[in-house]
């Protein structure tokens, strides 16, 4: 594949950043993609390695032996042809995705892996630019009609799936915009907006009807969500309606911290915060929109929602942020021979720690301190492993100040109630129980009733959500018609 030597002869070319200085006062994307010339070097990296780990580590299976060598070759168009066979949104994990095709790569076991996202992230881009990704309607239509709830990653790529299928889909949304943790999660400068919008118009030219500001389920008339939805649907109508109904909503109930002062002004979920920045981003008005000016600001969480939030932080004019990890630091690289092909534990530093930020490894929040009912502090502590589990270093306890405290230690399970109203059966962790097995795959306890995306695995990638979304489109199209065409 690609130039037989040339993983001996080529560098590893990372996608360069825009100045911080710059980027700060936008929240435009700001990642310099490679050139066609540099992405073709990339592409001679690809080894000829015999079994190629990356397609397994990739969650959607994306065949990237073969765009790398189309690209190498400056085939792009055949090589976006192998792109789009496995991945309905190239756009999305070329900007997102934490690549764990990389950490599988068989160079990666003693050398720099194969950019292969940011080849990914030209073939796409390229494929945009040159009008080649166009809508594919069915030639044929079934006569059956699909419910979707939910428009994160899996349910837009379940939809497309099902549309081309023949099937009359119509996609479900709460919000009063496509995307879900895509759209109002992933701050603009991570991934623009537009990207989402010009997928949102292929779907719609592909047949899939759209309805946003929809609510389903059997919600309390005075509850907050159909306080503010336009529309509600209840379960029941979908089921009498529908011959088959795919819920594909994300985790959303957020991971709390239940310490004394937790009930102070001024502490908050990352995704109260996120939204809104997304929101005024898009041009909606919000009255007392949550920012962090001026503020000394502490993200609980170390992970890209923690990230995320210390991006936008810095962009609002933070006076400091700081973000916290419960878990030791990290080593600067992982022990290869040990953990390869699989995602190894090392310190990942994101660009958003690069713009500005103090991150603090192995230390616990034991209260919120504050004034007049505003948070102004965090009592800490610092910790350790200690016999398999983690425990207090004594005397370590120091307060640090904060005027803004944001909560980003994950997602715990989706909302309970959409389950419930449909009587889907819930796993352990509170998510839908649904088995992955091809052979009635993605159906849960309720007739015709499937899951998939976080509502049946849990908080995870947006790439394991399109592969879900993937192959519970072929279990809803073999339900439906006693066979499948489409891919697994």
């Amino acid at each position: 594949m690609g130039k037989i030597t040339g993983f001996m002869e080529h560098e590893r070319i990372e996608e360069g950043y825009k100045p911080v200085e710059e980027r700060l006062k936008h929240y435009k994307e700001f990642v310099v993609a490679l050139t066609p010339e540099q992405a073709k070097v990339q592409g001679a990296r690809c080894m000829d390695c015999g079994t190629p780990f990356c397609n397994n580590g990739c969650p959607v299976n994306n065949i990237i032996p073969d765009f790398n060598d189309l690209v190498y070759r400056q085939d792009w168009q055949n090589a976006f042809a192998v792109l789009d066979s496995t991945n309905n949104f190239p756009e999305f994990t070329g900007r997102i995705c934490p690549a764990p095709c990389e950490a599988a790569c068989v160079l990666n076991v003693n050398d720099d892996a194969v950019g292969i996202k940011s080849i990914e992230h030209a073939i796409i881009d390229k494929a945009w630019e040159e009008g080649w990704v166009t809508p594919r309607p069915a030639k044929h239509k079934t006569g059956k009609k699909v419910a979707v709830v939910g428009s994160g990653p899996a349910g837009l790529a379940a939809s497309q799936q099902l549309a081309r299928a023949g099937h009359d889909v119509t996609l479900f949304e709460k919000n009063d915009r496509v995307g879900g943790l895509l759209r109002y999660g992933i701050p603009d400068f991570k991934m623009e907006k537009s990207h989402i919008d010009r997928r949102v118009e292929q779907l719609k030219a592909e047949g899939v009807t759209i309805k946003t500001g929809t609510v389903v389920g059997n919600w309390p008339k005075d509850s907050k969500v159909t306080n503010w939805a336009k529309n509600t649907v209840a379960s029941e109508e979908l089921l009498k309606e529908f011959d088959a109904v795919l819920l594909t909503g994300g985790a959303e109930q957020s991971r709390d911290l239940p310490v004394p002062g937790r009930d102070l002004d001024g502490i908050h979920f990352a995704m109260e915060f996120l939204p809104q920045q997304n929101k005024v981003n898009a041009g909606d008005k919000l009255k007392g929109q949550l920012r962090a000016d001026g503020k000394h600001v502490i993200v609980i969480g170390g992970g890209d929602t923690g990230s995320d939030c210390v991006g936008t932080s810095n962009r609002h004019g933070a006076a400091s942020v700081v973000q916290f990890e419960v878990m030791p630091r990290p080593p600067e690289e992982e022990n290869r021979p040990l953990t390869w092909p699989y995602w190894p534990i090392k310190l990942r530093t994101s660009s958003s720690h690069e713009e500005g930020c103090e991150r603090e490894f192995a230390i616990s929040t034991k209260e919120f301190i504050g004034e007049k009912g505003k948070v102004t502090g965090l009592k800490t502590v610092r910790v350790e492993f200690k016999d398999g589990k983690l425990v207090e270093i004594p005397g370590t306890e120091v307060v640090m100040k904060a005027d803004l405290v944001l909560l980003a230690m994950g997602f715990v399970n989706p909302v309970a109630s959409v389950l419930e109203s449909f009587g889907v059966d819930k796993d352990a962790r509170g998510n839908a129980k649904a088995t992955t097995e091809f052979d009635g795959g993605y159906t849960t306890n309720v007739p015709k009733v499937f899951a998939a995306g976080d509502m049946r695995r849990g908080q995870s990638l947006v790439v394991w959500a399109i592969r879900e979304g993937r192959q519970a489109a072929r279990a809803v199209d073999e339900f439906l018609m006693g066979f499948s065409d489409l891919p697994r």
